[in-house]
This record gives structure tokens, sequence and C-alpha cells, in this order.
């Protein structure tokens, strides 16, 4: 609807938004086109460097590809379900599997716990302090995997870590009252898949807390002042206050972070690796292992690394579909 504006003009109606036209004079482009043809790049890379290949790691799991196949002698078979069928016979893969979820389970946790405390008591903090620690545990951030990996390996070392020269620093009455044990001269941290786990679990968290913490300050920053200064005038502990205030709130923020975490922690190789100095002990294997060591090692089966590999993403994409749904439920309530 239209009305007629002064000199017969035709002007639309006040408050209705009208969709640009005309072309830019650069490019000859509908004005309404120009964020989609912006896109065009950045799809492109992501097409290139992700979608392409988990659509020939999706291709490749139906595909028996070993030896003979790499090398060109034979070409490649379809082999259907045979891949799947073959690991799920495996107790390695449900071994893989069960260290893959419970890892992933501690991990995110304890991620998420340690990341929000250091948030909130940086948000406590005064700005230059606070500015000088985000600084310092961002640095922890940037580690790349495989040095963070290299760096606890030489701290939980049987001969030479620092770990087991500071335990046997202390009293042999409180060690033994601790641990059971005062002598620690030559423990194998990492040759039991428990004691690797471990030694895993704080590798990631000391590499993945200060983005949650950051993250977490950031959130913090954008609440008013005057809702903690309410709650402290009714006398709210903090904990209440916490749970009253800051969590509901901050609840978008956690959501976010909660999928990166559980995304991250469900396929974490590089550090691992490294731990176990390769893929030697399967009993400690996560699903990304499995993959690597099926797909690489000799003989090289790829169609089963691929099988693995897919079903992992599968699970990830499952796992994260279930969350995002349920708290898409809980704001419609």
């Amino acid at each position: 609807m239209s009305t007629l504006a002064p000199g017969g003009e035709r002007s639309s109606t006040p408050g209705r938004p009208r969709r640009p036209r005309g072309r830019t004079k650069a490019s000859g482009l509908p004005v309404w086109s120009i964020p989609y043809v912006l896109l065009i790049p950045g799809l492109l890379v992501i097409g290139a460097l992700l979608l392409y290949p988990m659509v020939q790691v999706g291709i490749m799991a139906f595909q028996k590809v070993g030896l003979a196949q790499i090398s060109g002698r034979r070409p490649t078979e379809w082999v259907g379900l045979e891949n799947f069928t073959r690991i799920f016979d495996s107790e390695i893969f449900w071994s893989a599997l069960r260290n893959t979820v419970v890892f992933a389970v501690v991990a995110v946790t304890l991620t998420l716990v340690v990341g929000t405390a250091v948030g909130v008591l940086l948000n406590n903090l005064g700005r230059k302090m606070s500015t000088f620690l985000v600084v310092g545990i961002m640095f922890a951030w940037a580690v790349p995997p495989v040095a963070q990996g290299i760096i606890w390996k030489w701290l939980f070392d049987a001969e030479a870590g620092v770990i087991n020269w500071a335990l046997n620093l202390l009293p042999d009455w409180l060690s033994s009252l601790l641990f059971g044990r005062a002598d620690w001269t030559g423990e194998p941290w990492l040759n039991d898949a428990w004691s690797i786990y471990m030694v895993l679990a704080l590798t990631v968290v000391w590499a993945s807390f200060p983005f949650i913490a950051v993250s977490v300050l950031a959130g913090l920053k954008g609440i008013p002042s005057e809702l903690y200064e309410a709650a402290k005038v009714d006398g709210a502990s903090a904990w209440r206050t916490f749970r009253k205030i800051t969590f509901p709130l901050l609840k978008p923020v956690f959501a976010v972070l909660t999928v990166l975490s559980i995304i991250w922690d469900f396929k974490v190789f590089s550090q691992l690796y490294v731990l176990m100095g390769g893929p030697a002990n399967r009993e400690a294997f996560n699903l990304s292992v499995y993959s690597y060591a099926e797909a690489f090692r000799s003989p090289p089966r790829m169609g089963s690394g691929a099988a693995i590999a897919l079903v992992l993403t599968v699970i990830l994409l499952i796992v994260t579909a279930v969350y995002v749904r349920q708290l898409v439920r809980q704001e419609d309530l």
C-alpha cells in the first residue's frame, strides 16, 4: 500500500520495511544479493576443507582400501557393511568407545567447573590483575595439542618426571597416609590405561579451561551489577547468587561451551597419541586413536579406519542434537 506524496510521487506506507532495490554500480548485482555473494568464498573453503573430506571418508567406509589399493595394484572394492561388521565384532572397538565416552564426560565436567570458577574469580578481581591473569592463562590455551602432550608426558615420566620427584619430597608418613606408599621412584604413570587417562584429563583441562574462563568472564561483564547488589542486600550467599542470577543469565553461553567441549573432548587424538608413545596400548585406545591404528598400522585397513571415524561423527551429531534439543525445550517451557 502506498500514499501519494507531494509532487505526485508515491511513497511506501510509514513503518513498513522496504526491500532494497536497484543494482550496485561496481558489480551490477542486486543490492539484496550482496551478503550472499560475500558468503561464497567462506562456503567454498568450508566445502574444500571439511565437507569434501567427510564425503570421502563416508565413501571409503563402505570400501576395501588396503595396501594393494593404495599402491594401485588393485582397484577399490565395495564391501557394503563389512567394515562396520568387523569393527563391531572387535572387543577393541567397545573398549575404545567406553574410554571415549567416560573420558568425555569427566573432561567436559571438569573443564566447565574449573573454567567457570576461574571466570567468576577473574570477574571479582581488579581490572589490571584480571587482565594479567587472562593473558597468563591464555598461553596454556594457545599451546598446540602435540606440545601439550609432550609437556605432560615429561612431567609424568617414570625416570625424569617432576611428579615422581615432587612426591618423593613428601614425608614418608604423609605420603603413606595419602597414597598408601612412600617411594615413587620409577612409577610408570603412562603404562596403565587408567593412569594414562588421568594424565590425559589433566592435560585437556589445563589447556581448555582458559577458553571457558574467558568466555564466562565476557558473559559476566554483560550482567547488570544492580542484580548482584540487590542479592547482596537480601543476604543471598555466593552459591545462591550464582544459582539464581549468574547461571540463568549465562545459560546460552554455557550451552555453546558445553557443545564445543563435547566435540573437542570426544575426538581427542594428539595428546593421547603422544602420551602413549603411539598406538601401542590397545586398552588405552579411544575411537580417534583406534581409527588411526586401523587405517595406518601394518597392514593398513583404511576402510575400517574410515568406518570408525564415521561412527564417531554420527555419535557426536546425535549427542549434540539431543543436547541442543533439550536446551530448546527448556527455553520453550
